[in-house]
């Protein structure tokens, strides 16, 4: 397709609007298709024609657009080339995509690099043709049009700028920001959107989901009151999201509802079993079903929400309460069984971390009790060495990391006799980062297959914020608390290690 720079232009005016002879397709539909090569899964290029998610998309699109989306359904792809023709084809015009990451950036803007050097000949040495680019930008100088790509954490983003196409990417991930910075970027990116009459300025917020939480979210329930069209793709919208059909007669009746309403088939539904099976609370998250739970099931969390949920309906009271509420007692000491008493120390301030304290039936896992207060020193020590004695000299097992030791050579001093000691004989339990993830992923199995193990409502509370954090750890949420959870973690990593030595040393 040759076009010179006044064609380019009249089809700029008419970008959004279906020509009868088209067949339905609006002409940016028609010239994404006629102009832009994407590179597919076979490595090589192939037109930008429009798929079932970015048809749905075009149909319902506006001025102002949020999409809640499962992962990779193209309409980054797709946005990009949207964008792109809005740019070569209105003179004057900047465009401005802004990546949760800085990599994310970068591989936007190749994208749209393979948009250009594939445009026609006479294009890109005539109307099109850009001046010297960077990783930031594209220059058509003729036109005196850009199309840039940053990242939401570039402090200058949309500084001094008059935008007139906007489009935020992973919003939801943005967590490197914070709530409130996530918030104040995109206020700022706004504000240098093109307004008053006559301005023809577009905006799209695209994520996947990530908790009940945040500026994606925020800006999800208020869609209605700002104006935002809502769209929500969930995963089957993806014709590629199929893997060996299943048994009609294995169906599971939540299975047959979901073929049922949606139109799934059974290669459907096997694809759904893979997805559920790899990534098991995450599923929800990355491969959404439904706009309400992919937020309340998903978001950053380590340990699977449905399995929290579950249990936190049927937990109950404890039967007992100490030390001013704060030890809680489910099931008392029975004579003749063994016990584990996890302690995870704190510094003991009024303010901080808690120390925690998990007592465990070393033949069930069963949580007994569960201790939680700003304690410290000598008096943390003799809490831990009464609450062994209470459960028949039960193994205490300190961590050993920071305040530990300080643990450790009181109660050893005090000739308590079940200390846990590592596989390198020293007293005390060692966290580091080898042994986190793994006994952390241990306790995950443990809520997901022995649920009935966990009686603390309040543990289950910082299990449900204990979250993926964005250098790559877990841990708790901002504001929030896990002393509860490394104390289990802890206790039931050292009973399975306990168990394993019931040859006659555990009298030892």
């Amino acid at each position: 397709m040759q076009l010179d720079l006044r064609e380019l232009e009249l089809l700029g005016r008419i970008l959004d609007r279906r020509p009868p002879m088209l067949g339905g397709r609006t002409t940016g539909e028609f010239l994404a298709a006629a102009l832009l090569r994407v590179r597919g899964k076979d490595g090589k290029l192939h037109p930008l024609r429009a798929n079932a998610v970015q048809r749905a998309y075009e149909r319902r699109r506006g001025a102002g657009n949020i999409v809640l989306k499962a992962r990779q359904m193209g309409l980054t792809t797709w946005i990009a080339g949207r964008f792109l023709l809005r740019t070569i084809t209105r003179p004057g015009t900047l465009t401005l995509q802004v990546a949760h990451t800085q990599e994310s950036a970068e591989e936007i803007l190749g994208i749209v690099h393979r948009f250009v050097e594939h445009l026609p000949l006479g294009l890109q040495k005539g109307a099109l043709k850009t001046s010297k680019s960077n990783v930031r930008q594209i220059v058509f100088p003729e036109i005196d049009s850009q199309y840039r790509v940053v990242s939401a954490a570039d402090p200058n983003a949309g500084r001094g700028m008059t935008v007139q196409n906007l489009h935020c990417s992973e919003v939801s991930r943005w967590g490197s920001l914070g709530a409130g910075g996530a918030a104040e970027v995109l206020g700022g990116l706004r504000a240098a959107l093109a307004a008053g009459p006559g301005c023809a300025a577009e905006q799209v917020l695209e994520s996947t989901p990530k908790g009940a939480e945040g500026c994606f979210y925020e800006e999800w329930t208020r869609a209605e009151e700002t104006g935002m069209v809502r769209h929500f793709f969930p995963w089957w919208m993806e014709e590629r999201y199929r893997a060996r059909a299943v048994e009609e007669a294995g169906l599971t009746a939540e299975e047959r509802d979901l073929m049922r309403r949606w139109g799934l088939d059974l290669e459907q539904v096997g694809y759904r079993r893979e997805i559920q099976a790899g990534l098991q609370g995450l599923a929800r998250q990355e491969f959404v079903e439904d706009a309400e739970s992919c937020f309340l099931a998903s978001g950053e969390s380590y340990f699977e929400q449905e399995a929290i949920e579950k249990r936190m309906t049927v937990a109950l009271a404890p039967l007992q309460r100490r030390y001013n509420g704060r030890l809680e007692v489910w099931l008392p000491p029975v004579p003749g069984r063994w016990y584990v008493v996890a302690v995870d120390p704190a510094g003991g301030g009024s303010a901080g971390d808690y120390s925690a304290i998990q007592v465990l039936d070393l033949d069930t896992g069963m949580q007994c009790a569960e201790f939680a207060g700003h304690v410290g020193g000598l008096e943390l020590m003799e809490l831990s060495r009464q609450i062994g004695w209470d459960y028949g000299v039960a193994w205490l097992v300190v961590e050993r990391n920071n305040h530990g030791s300080e643990q450790l050579g009181l109660l050893e001093e005090k000739g308590y006799k079940r200390i846990y000691r590592g596989a390198d004989g020293k007293a005390g339990f060692l966290t580091t980062s080898v042994s986190r993830p793994r006994i952390l992923g241990q306790m995950s199995l443990a809520l997901r297959d022995s649920p009935e193990i966990f009686q603390s409502a309040k543990l289950l509370a910082e299990c449900r914020s204990f979250v993926r954090l964005g250098n790559g750890d877990v841990g708790a949420r901002n504001g929030a608390h896990d002393d509860r959870v490394m104390a289990m973690a802890i206790g039931l990593a050292a009973r399975a290690e306990l168990l394993g030595k019931r040859d006659g040393k555990l009298a030892g």
